[in-house]
């Protein structure tokens, strides 16, 4: 499947995966990555490899832990919601690169065939395309994506959640799994 195609399905299942979702909240606590192991462990069970594994931080939003895990070909995907109503960023990494040659060739999301338009902010880029727009930010050797839907979504709120991609630490870890058993992990 190629990696248009898998970008579509992965956003299309978006909705589905949000649908009927309780007030499970991510906590950005600010401190240092999780434990290679743990991380490495957690990566294993979503069909990842660790270093694809990225969190955000956005006022406002909270990761959903069910839409947490592998799209594609073994690319990570988080969607992350708000905590008032129905809207989502979605949160995809890779292994790919993004640059002045190749960012408009790269389609985008559910808009894959609208032409793409891109503009270098600081170190991501932002990208647009019909009604969805992305901040891409590249990280050693992963492009990390933030997407939505742009009348729902303001572009400095997507700015924000670029701005704070990272590797997750411990407890951020644990929120990105989803409860067990009625408990939480």
């Amino acid at each position: 499947m190629t990696r248009n195609l898998r970008t579509l399905l992965a956003l299309s299942l978006l909705p589905v995966l949000l649908t009927g979702c309780g007030a499970d909240k991510a906590s950005g606590t600010g401190a240092a990555a999780a434990d290679s192991a743990e991380l490495a462990a957690a990566a294993k069970d979503w069909g990842v490899e660790p270093e694809l594994v990225y969190v955000t931080e956005v006022s406002g939003y909270s990761v959903f832990p069910a839409s947490v895990g592998s799209y594609g070909d073994g690319e990570f995907a988080a969607a992350y919601r708000a905590d008032k109503g129905s809207t989502r960023i979605g949160l995809f990494a890779d292994h790919s690169t993004l640059t002045a040659g190749n960012c408009a060739a790269q389609p985008l999301g559910a808009d894959a065939l609208k032409p793409v338009t891109c503009q270098q902010d600081g170190e991501a880029w932002y990208r647009t395309a019909g009604g969805v727009h992305e901040y891409a930010v590249p990280r050693d050797g992963v492009v990390v994506r933030l997407i939505a839907d742009k009348k729902k979504v303001d572009r400095t709120v997507l700015r924000e959640a670029a701005k704070s991609v990272h590797h997750p630490d411990s407890d951020e870890l644990a929120a990105l799994r989803p409860a067990r058993d009625g408990a939480d992990t």
